[in-house]
């Protein structure tokens, strides 16, 4: 997610104009073919050596997709596939259930060959390397596998806006989030994009720290993995390519099947044109045909994964084209007839649950769950040091920083927020609000009580979240709170107390997971003890307390 303040002079890409949203319905995210494509061709084949290289006596494996990044076709008995491809696209294997690709750096899947005969255009002086010349189509594009055992019954870490600026930022996300998540069960990741904040010399160390995990990692490009020096969408991801492959594609583990897209659509680098720098949230003609054609190939009883940078849709401002995915309904439509989705994307640097009408003809399956993850860096890496020295980077819908976990059992799903390592594990935060005489105390008047209200932030609550609270020797139920969109009181003081520390375009938004309450005008001085439950959409139960004192009028 980009900043509303920009260290360049150029507009910022959060700055889309409105005009820029309609006549990016006109575009595609793909690539425009500037010659006619080739064809490439070649083998899916068990790697029993495990060198990568086919050889004689190497077996090929029938039925696993191949794609081109729209098309998709299905190996033969022995193996063969053949593709048309374009220039700069890539053509890939789509990872079947039980089978690995070797990995490189960072756990980075090896699956794919770019066909790019001219590498990056040799007139864009380009800040940071982007791919070179490719080998001719002439040879056979062969695809080595390895069997591995898959439980239906496994976890995925999701990261979201990793987004370090600078080596010393890299070194938080390394303390902060990766160290945190080694002692996971996970039996891979997907990165949803801002993997960097522009700088993306960055890459090769990142990689270099997430290699500790010692699982595969998938990403997802977002804006800040933009070339911005491309002149368009299609030579945007120059970098992205040489260091993570294709712009999007899709894989299967078990019974799921994992689609990543990449709906960052640039308009490019043009200083005379009013979108220079401009983006939007677009996937594209060419990856709806890609959605389509993989999902010809699943059965509807299984679980479809789908991640990208930008939301589908956000609470933040609806209308704002570089925060919405303006063919999101699209995409719907294709996933309306399947019991068994869930999208999630980032970008936004809070936490959202969605649930999206497909727009469908009869027979849906009800609305499609879209998640907004937190950041892993929260505020973008800012506020103030720990014991550590790693800045407390709170969220500004008042979340901690940290990541989330997929959990997947056959074609069921659940999902649970993980704090960062420096934080406390606990999963809402209540705190009773009122006025500022008494929040600087601590202590409540008897007469300020009617002033005064509870607040709970549930990190990862959304619609279906239902929250209530008791306090403790009051013989009644336990009293409803009101979900509200409304920042939360205690990032807003933090951020304002520590204004030095933060970014300068940090601020409190309204968040999408805080509820709030009256307090009882009725009690009596002393201590009381507030406990708070929350039952989120899983039906899981979060429990807090804080301590509410209330002292008599005239000592406020």
């Amino acid at each position: 997610m980009d900043s509303s303040a920009r260290r360049r002079t150029e507009p910022t890409r959060r700055q889309v104009m409105a005009t820029a949203g309609a006549s990016a319905l006109a575009l595609t995210a793909g690539t425009a073919l500037a010659q006619p494509p080739v064809v490439g061709s070649g083998c899916v084949f068990e790697d029993l050596d495990g060198t990568g290289r086919r050889g004689r006596a190497s077996r090929g494996i029938a039925g696993v997709m191949v794609s081109n990044g729209r098309d998709v076709v299905k190996t033969d008995a022995e193996g063969r596939w053949q593709l048309p491809v374009g220039v700069g696209d890539s053509l890939f294997v789509i990872k079947p259930p039980h089978w690995r690709t070797p990995l490189g750096v960072g756990g980075v899947p090896q699956f794919s060959h770019l066909h790019q005969p001219h590498g990056s255009a040799k007139d864009v002086a380009w800040r940071y390397a982007g791919v070179a010349e490719t080998e001719p189509l002439s040879r056979s594009l062969d695809f080595p596998l390895v069997r591995q055992e898959e439980r239906t019954r496994f976890e995925v870490l999701l990261f979201a806006d990793t987004q370090p600026e600078n080596g010393l930022e890299l070194g938080y996300l390394r303390d902060d989030i990766i160290a945190g998540a080694l002692a996971t069960s996970a039996v891979f990741g997907i990165n949803h994009g801002d993997v960097v904040f522009d700088d993306l010399s960055l890459y090769p160390r990142y990689l270099q720290l997430l290699s500790a995990t010692r699982i595969p990692w998938h990403h997802c490009p977002g804006n800040h993995d933009i070339n911005s020096e491309a002149r368009d969408d299609q030579s945007s991801r120059e970098t992205w390519k040489r260091v993570f492959g294709p712009r999007h594609y899709a894989f299967q583990h078990a019974g799921a099947t994992f689609i990543l897209l990449d709906n960052v659509h640039y308009f490019g680098h043009n200083p005379d044109a009013p979108q220079d720098g401009a983006y939007c949230g677009l996937i594209g003609e060419r990856q709806l045909q890609f959605v389509r054609n993989v999902l010809a190939h699943v059965p509807t009883t299984h679980l479809v994964v789908l991640s990208m940078h930008i939301p589908l849709l956000t609470y933040q401002d609806p209308s704002r084209t570089s925060d919405n995915t303006a063919d999101r309904n699209s995409l719907l439509r294709l996933l309306a007839a399947r019991p068994h989705t869930v999208s999630f994307a980032g970008h936004m640097h809070v936490i959202e649950h969605h649930y999206l009408a497909s727009e469908a003809a009869a027979g849906s399956h009800g609305p499609h769950h879209h998640q907004v993850l937190a950041a892993a860096s929260g505020g973008w890496w800012g506020g103030p040091r720990d014991g550590r020295g790693i800045p407390s980077a709170d969220s500004p819908d008042g979340s901690p920083n940290g990541y989330h976990i997929l959990a997947i059992d056959g074609a069921q799903y659940t999902t649970r927020f993980v704090p960062a390592a420096g934080k406390s594990s606990r999963q809402l935060r209540a705190i009773v609000s009122g006025p500022a005489s008494a929040m600087r105390s601590g202590r409540l008047a008897t007469h300020e009580l009617a002033a005064c209200e509870l607040v709970v932030n549930v990190f990862d609550g959304g619609p279906r979240t239902h929250v209530t609270y008791a306090i403790g020797g009051r013989h009644q139920a336990p009293v409803p709170l009101l979900r509200r969109a409304v920042c939360d009181p205690f990032v807003t003081h933090l951020f304002a107390q520590f204004r030095a520390t933060q970014k300068p375009w940090v601020e409190a938004v309204p968040s999408a997971h805080v509820w709030a309450g009256p307090l009882p005008c009725d009690l009596e001085t002393g201590a009381h003890r507030v406990e708070v439950r929350a039952v989120d959409e899983y039906g899981r139960e979060r429990v807090a307390h804080t301590l509410l004192e209330v002292g008599p009028t005239q000592s406020a």
